[in-house]
């Protein structure tokens, strides 16, 4: 694959999203950013300005079906797309269970917000007969994290779509990745409970994502050692896996 010479990424104001726009920034690329801390985003969009990209912004509602559909549509289409913004939740102390509302606004962000812009922007790549959609899962897609139950679930089935979605494209010339990192130091990251083996910075992270995109790799999984047990843990009889989670401090107190 070329260079891309234009990006969308959303959730630019995130850690892993900022690093990715500054790693893309350069003299003749256009980089579409979202955000929805504005103030936040407006000085990522001047540093990547002053790095010679043109830059435009936006704070749209994501999970706003008629908004998301109409700025998505008046866009000019941008060779890659990373649909990276998200959120997490985790049940409180003294909760039995998550919050519904937040587990709703999680799986809506999370799951139903990049299927919902790859149905907008997809058709359109292949009639063009190219482009990228890149997928935010995580290591949490390949075996459930009981202190994190609805973050896993709908980082498997963002990565469960986007698998089925790169071959469903593929002929059509439009390619699909994606990316399921580990512990990223971010805000984000510092909330979710358990342990956080390997974290790494967004500005490596990012380089590891970009590297694939360049390559059209069907995922981005990193770090080593850390997916080696993520997937273990996926084709260990299920019962072995949960009690491992459970010695490695993942799972729930009495």
């Amino acid at each position: 694959m070329t260079a891309p010479r234009s990006l969308l990424i959303t959730g630019a104001t995130g850690a892993i999203g900022g690093a990715l726009a500054r790693h893309y920034a350069a003299p003749g690329v256009r980089l579409i950013l979202h955000g929805r801390r504005r103030a936040r985003l407006e000085a990522l969009a001047d540093a990547c300005r002053q790095t010679g990209a043109e830059v435009e912004t936006t704070d749209v509602d994501l999970t706003d079906d008629a908004s998301l559909t109409e700025w998505l549509d008046r866009l000019a289409l941008p060779d890659v797309v990373i649909a990276n913004a998200g959120q997490n939740t985790h049940a409180e102390p003294g909760q039995e269970m998550e919050d519904w509302p937040a587990t709703s606004r999680l799986l809506a962000i999370n799951l139903r917000t990049p299927i919902a812009m790859a149905e907008r922007l997809a058709p359109r790549m292949a009639e063009r007969g190219h482009g990228q959609i890149v997928f935010m899962s995580s290591l949490a897609a390949w075996h459930g994290l009981p202190l994190t139950p609805s973050y896993s679930a709908s980082k498997a089935g963002i990565k469960a779509y986007g698998e089925a979605l790169r071959g469903w494209l593929a002929p059509r010339g439009v390619g699909v990745t994606v990316v399921m990192p580990g512990y990223v130091s971010s805000p984000m990251c510092d909330a979710m409970p358990g342990p956080k083996p390997w974290e790494i910075d967004a500005p490596r992270a990012a380089r590891r994502i970009a590297r694939g995109i360049e390559r059209n790799r069907a995922r981005i999984s990193f770090p080593f050692p850390l997916n080696l047990g993520c997937w273990s843990l996926a084709i260990l009889p299920a019962g072995l896996s949960q009690r491992l989670l459970g010695l490695m401090g993942y799972g729930r107190s009495s």
